[in-house]
């Protein structure tokens, strides 16, 4: 039996979709100092979309409040979409009524963060969850080797 192959090592996607600029840069600046991890923007809900189909994040931080689609409604298509389901959420707002968590909730949001942002609550988050995102996809991977290995074997 060969070995498993383990997977390329590449820095892990966030996108940061909010339509303030500068909440944008702040978390932006919060999360440079991140080894191995590739910031990507969005500034509406539509251009959020888009950019989780175009790069298949590890994680995304998704205000709420945004034109064209709220984030909300991107969470809960995200959550929806067997492609894209398993792709992390954290919900940034300056929303903190227990109705609006429940809302994100019922969405199928990761986790919260309340604006303002602290940076030590948003690092730790951020690296929990990619350590989670990643875990999940060796196991992934496992399991795939294994199934291929049990067909060579059901073979010989």
């Amino acid at each position: 039996m060969t070995a498993k192959p383990k997977a390329p090592a590449t820095p892990s996607v966030v996108l940061v979709a909010d339509d303030n600029e500068q909440n944008l840069e702040l978390l932006i600046a919060y999360l440079d100092g991140l080894p191995d991890v590739r910031i990507v923007t969005a500034r509406d809900g539509a251009e959020t979309m888009e950019k989780i189909r175009a790069e298949s994040p590890d994680l995304v931080l998704l205000d709420i409040m945004m034109p064209k689609m709220s984030g909300f409604e991107v969470c809960r298509k995200v959550k929806s979409d067997p492609a894209l389901k398993a792709i992390p959420i954290i919900m940034v707002t300056a929303l903190n009524e227990m109705s609006d968590i429940e809302r994100g909730v019922e969405c199928g949001t990761d986790d919260f963060l309340s604006k303002p942002i602290n940076r030590l609550e948003l690092v730790t988050r951020v690296k929990s969850l990619l350590r989670v995102k990643h875990l999940k996809n060796e196991l992934e991977r496992t399991l795939a080797y294994l199934d291929d290995a049990e067909e060579v074997d059901k073979k010989s």
